[in-house]
């Protein structure tokens, strides 16, 4: 039986697509300017994520083992196609933000890798399952370090997002810091870099800390004192 308690769990921490295998690194660090870019980058990475699990999975019995490199990243080429269609003609603001990196998408590693090693073995629900997972964890990452890089760089969190995403979106843009006068270096690539680097070695302690706790013996009652 498929374990999704395990699928989610690998997608949104231990196996976390940047924070535990350290992939997607390039639009990572290029589109993290602002929260808002890192999530919608983030969702549009996700629904490839998804769309190419399920269809692989679907046709794993019809793609031979010498053919099933090139097949798997056509079909992420054209899903990646599709989507970067429907944001130009929905979220065109958003588009000419991200720019070159949504057809990018098809050469991030980290879906031809999830398709290699998951999609290709399981069936379709277990492999929709795992690319949403995956997905949500690397948007997770993308708004994280997106946001620390927003609020230590201008003050504020989800800027723009009523333009990038639309106005139901309008909600979530915050000044945190008024009369800011912003930190340029985070918003520059250099700040990705430091952001980054700090936000691994956070999750390098929690998850030392959580082997700390997972093996502390249990307490026992105290021995009864030997009459000497």
């Amino acid at each position: 039986m498929t374990d999704y308690k395990r699928i989610v769990r690998d997608g949104l921490w231990d196996n976390n697509v940047v924070f535990a295998q350290m992939l997607a690194l390039c639009p990572l660090l290029a589109v993290t300017g602002t929260a808002t870019n890192g999530l919608g980058m983030g969702l549009a990475s996700t629904a490839v994520m998804v769309a190419a699990g399920m269809v692989i999975a679907l046709f794993r019995g019809l793609i031979t083992a010498e053919v099933r490199i090139p097949v798997f990243v056509l079909l992420i080429a054209a899903i990646v196609t599709l989507v970067d269609m429907m944001m130009n003609a929905w979220l065109h603001e958003l588009y000419k933000v991200l720019g070159l990196f949504i057809p990018l998408i098809v050469t991030n590693c980290a879906i031809l890798g999830r398709a290699e090693s998951f999609a290709s073995k399981n069936p379709v629900l277990a492999s929709a399952g795992d690319g949403l997972f995956m997905g949500l964890g690397f948007t997770l990452a993308l708004v994280v370090l997106g946001a620390v890089r927003e609020i230590i760089g201008s003050g504020t969190l989800f800027a723009n997002a009523a333009l990038l995403l639309g106005e139901p979106f309008h909600f979530m843009e915050l000044t945190l810091l008024p009369d800011y006068d912003g930190f340029l270096l985070m918003i520059l690539p250099p700040g990705g870099f430091l952001a980054l680097g700090f936000l691994l070695a956070g999750k390098r302690l929690l998850d030392a800390r959580r082997s700390r706790v997972a093996v502390q013996p249990e307490p026992t009652p105290d021995a009864e004192p030997v009459a000497g």
